[in-house]
């Protein structure tokens, strides 16, 4: 290799890393000012000096309620919840090479939310009980995906068409137990199903920072591996990545992140489908998406909840807003993958 084509390679390298450190800069920027957005403005606002002393735990008369008990949380486990479904989200689609390969699609939200429908409704659950539920089912739900689409190993294709199938049973599952349902317990469903940040408590904040705090670094340091197998399984086992134990791994690991934040929102319809391929398209080839696609969660999560709640004459839960955007991309794929002739 001449010197000339190592120094192109070099500047090349360069670049990336520094278009990828300006674009995360930029949606940290973003994040942050939606976040303060939502803290001072709603029906009532309250100027930064406010917030600021009500987030140091000073008493400021009205906004310590509004802000802190209200607010607050909400904001957070908007953030939190955000990372989470960005993060799980690009690590499926990475790991088997396809923009459809996120848990809306196959199944693993289905799971969680078909778990806390028959908690509400047929258990009488209510609260953190429901939460654990799902938890539990949606980790069951991803595990019974990955043993029916194993077969000399997991085929990306595969394994997105079973959880297509196990996602559509388990939607006509959540149906019938919704049509079985008394009034009030068919509201509280709903709501949930919905995904929604209504209500949001430090309760529900606590569990999702833990599994933020524990399965977010597990996946940051599976990097390499994962970049890795986007070129494939025989080319990652040439270069010394165990390809099956890796790709278990990270699937426990991005479904444990999924499965706490859907336990603590819903179902935050298409964040986790949409961040990856948007954080794509803003940081360019060649660079670690993980990074990128959890801050574009958090901030589709943040600005599609605030304007929910305030863009429009009635509110309307943040999975609505998230859905409204979501939906066309869906199609979009589709039809790209129609005229191409490849595969998505």
């Amino acid at each position: 290799m001449s010197t000339q084509t190592v120094q192109q390679v070099t500047r090349g390298r360069v670049r990336r890393t520094v278009r990828r450190r300006a674009v995360m800069a930029v949606l940290a920027v973003l994040l942050v000012a939606g976040f303060a957005t939502s803290l001072m403005v709603g029906r009532t606002f309250y100027p930064p000096g406010d917030v600021l002393a009500v987030a140091l735990g000073q008493d400021v008369p009205g906004a310590s309620f509004t802000v802190g008990r209200l607010r607050l949380p909400r904001a957070v486990l908007a953030v939190l919840s955000g990372l989470c479904f960005g993060l799980a989200g690009v690590t499926f689609q990475a790991m088997l090479r396809n923009p459809l390969a996120s848990p809306d699609i196959i199944g693993i939200s289905a799971g969680a939310s078909s778990a806390a429908a028959f908690a509400i409704v047929t258990l009488s659950l209510s609260g953190p009980a429901v939460s654990a539920f799902a938890i539990v089912v949606g980790l069951g739900v991803a595990i019974l995906i990955y043993v029916l689409s194993f077969r000399d190993g997991v085929a990306g294709t595969r394994l997105i068409l079973i959880g297509i199938g196990i996602a559509a049973m388990l939607e006509s599952v959540t149906s019938y137990i919704l049509s079985r349902a008394a009034a009030w317990d068919l509201q509280e469903a709903t709501r949930w199903l919905t995904g929604s940040l209504n209500g949001a408590g430090w309760g529900d904040v606590v569990p999702t920072v833990v599994a933020l705090l524990v399965l977010g670094p597990l996946l940051l340091t599976r990097t390499r591996d994962l970049e890795m197998l986007q070129l494939g399984d025989d080319a990652a086992s040439a270069l010394g990545v165990r390809v099956e134990r890796t790709r278990l791994f990270v699937i426990v690991a991005a479904v444990g992140l999924i499965a706490f934040a859907t336990a603590a929102t819903g179902p935050i319809a298409f964040v986790a489908f949409l961040a990856g391929p948007i954080a794509a398209r803003l940081v360019g080839p060649g660079a670690s998406l993980l990074i990128p696609s959890a801050l574009v969660g958090a901030l589709l999560v943040v600005v599609a909840d605030f304007c929910g709640q305030y863009a429009f004459g009635h509110r309307y839960p943040v999975g609505v807003v998230t859905g409204v955007l979501g939906a066309p991309y869906l199609v979009y794929l589709i039809v790209r993958s129609n005229r191409t002739g490849g595969s998505l």
